[in-house]
């Protein structure tokens, strides 16, 4: 996190120092008064279920995680609404349009110590388009959610998995 943190005050350039602020220490400008936060960037993904199989994709080689599955995600661009950014994102790595239906879940995302992020995973229904991998993805299909492809990007992923296998079966319960 030390490679994270200003030595310099991106306002003004003087040296920054470390003052409590806020209930922590963090690098403050004693010339101009900035402070540097260390805030989470927004992650957004798509959940799209065909009955209890979900959509996956797997990640290219040159991308961070290359190779590994995950559910279709990416950024909140600034500016952006979070719903059209999932949208943006899902259309860009799979072809498909989707109509956001839902919240599958909210997570905190502490898996890579240089990039926190905060996720949500939107539930989708499909409504055109057409099932093709893309922007960073290589190869898209739907798996079980019983037995999702390894490994998984992402540890976060496998918790929604998880989460919606056992809603899945609840469901499956009661309708007996």
């Amino acid at each position: 996190m030390e490679e994270l943190l200003f030595k310099y005050c991106p306002h003004c350039a003087h040296p920054m120092e470390r003052r409590e602020r806020g209930g922590r220490v963090r690098p403050c400008c004693p010339r101009c008064g900035f402070v540097q936060y260390l805030n989470p960037t927004v992650g957004v993904a798509v959940v799209v279920l065909e009955g209890d199989r979900i959509l996956l994709g797997r990640r290219a080689d040159d991308v961070s995680y290359g190779g590994m599955w995950c559910i279709p995600c990416g950024h909140l661009e600034w500016d952006e609404e979070v719903r059209e950014a999932a949208i943006r994102e899902f259309k860009e790595e799979t072809g498909l349009d989707v109509r956001i239906t839902g919240i599958a879940a909210v997570h905190s995302n502490f898996h890579n110590p240089r990039q926190h992020t905060v996720g949500i995973w939107f539930m989708g229904q499909v409504v055109g388009g057409a099932l093709r991998p893309g922007d960073d993805l290589v190869e898209v299909g739907f798996f079980p959610l019983s037995n999702p492809p390894e490994p998984l990007a992402f540890p976060t992923d496998r918790l929604v998995i998880e989460e919606l296998r056992r809603t899945s079966q609840d469901k499956t319960r009661r309708e007996r």
